[in-house]
């Protein structure tokens, strides 16, 4: 349904999108992360028509982004993360005026506005004033505007933004029930949301793509994770157990006596070490009281990939690239 290549905007010397590629598929929801600054509304803007590409292909639906703008206008529905309505109308008008600049037929506009308000969970406003609903309220009925033609794809920029607890939830549960009929992108700055939701994830940073999966995978294979040890024996013998096992790192392990022994060590990503340090201890005639593989969140990956180890690698690949073109203007 979408499909993005070698995607580049420059605002100026500035890269606010560098060489982005990507795939979403027909029924996919999609979490799209990033620090601030990262890339992700302009590659939105891209996507929705409202900037152009400075170089690379952008499709949605089969259709150019560039070539096609109107056509492809219409396969969408897009929530910006701040979302223009007219306080001056009630919620059921301004729906029905959005309903016909969509070019929704006249005689399918009261259906389409019922349904749209029914989705987004706002049928006990319709009677309000846009400026006198709540801001949870107003992000709703944005969202019901993005739905009012029924497009297949929706692009949704921040739809938690500035929301409670309780409204988030339900802007979650929202976005749950549309999976059913809609591919999904949105981007979110609230990476639990993003995790409860998503069926994958990309993360961009500092204009460039740098993260792509489901979130499971991400973290399995790309995240360190924490081996833990609990067992009744003594501290020096069980640090000499698991400090020998494949998939420790080296030079992580910790170990204290506390109630038996207590050992904590980094895994390398993709490891499973506790099989291993399980038959140890059992060969050793030691009795295990815990022994597990602590995963690491998603907020960890994300934190690695824009400013541990991760990120500095890509900091350096794009310092590398500044060079690079530095030197074939001078040319």
């Amino acid at each position: 349904m979408i499909r993005v290549s070698d995607l580049h905007k420059r605002f100026g010397p500035t890269r606010a999108v560098d060489g982005v590629s990507f795939s979403i598929e027909k029924g996919e929801v999609v979490g799209f992360l990033g620090p601030n600054g990262a890339g992700k509304t302009t590659t939105i803007r891209i996507l929705t028509g409202y900037h152009p590409a400075t170089s690379g292909t952008a499709e949605v639906a089969g259709l150019d982004v560039h070539k096609q703008s109107l056509e492809v206008r219409k396969r969408i529905g897009y929530l910006p993360q701040e979302v223009p309505i007219y306080p001056d109308l009630r919620v059921i008008e301004y729906l029905r005026y959005r309903a016909a600049l969509k070019g929704v037929p006249r005689a399918e506009r009261k259906v389409a506005v019922e349904r749209a308000m029914d989705k987004a969970g706002i049928r006990e406003v319709a009677r309000k004033l846009c400026g006198h609903v709540s801001h949870g309220y107003r992000q709703r009925v944005g969202l019901a505007d993005a739905l009012v033609a029924n497009p297949p794809i929706l692009i949704l920029d921040e739809p938690t933004s500035g929301l409670d607890p309780n409204q988030r939830r339900r802007i979650k549960q929202v976005v749950r029930e549309l999976a059913e009929d809609h591919t999904i992108l949105f981007s979110s700055h609230i990476l639990a949301e993003v995790e409860d939701v998503s069926s994958r994830i990309l993360v961009i940073h500092r204009g460039r793509l740098c993260a792509d999966g489901r979130p499971d995978e991400l973290l399995a294979k790309n995240t360190r994770a924490r081996l833990i040890v609990r067992a009744r024996c003594d501290a020096a013998l069980l640090g000499g157990i698991v400090e020998v096992v494949p998939g420790v790192v080296p030079g992580t392990l910790a170990v204290e006596q506390r109630d038996g022994a207590f050992a904590t060590a980094t895994v390398e990503p993709g490891s499973d070490p506790t099989p291993d340090v399980g038959e140890r201890l059992l060969a050793a005639g030691v009795a295990v009281h815990e022994l597990r593989v602590e995963l690491p969140t998603l907020e960890d990956y994300f934190h690695q990939l824009t400013e541990g180890d991760l990120g500095a690698a890509i900091e350096e690949v794009g310092d590398a690239e500044d060079v690079e073109d530095a030197a074939e203007v001078r040319a």
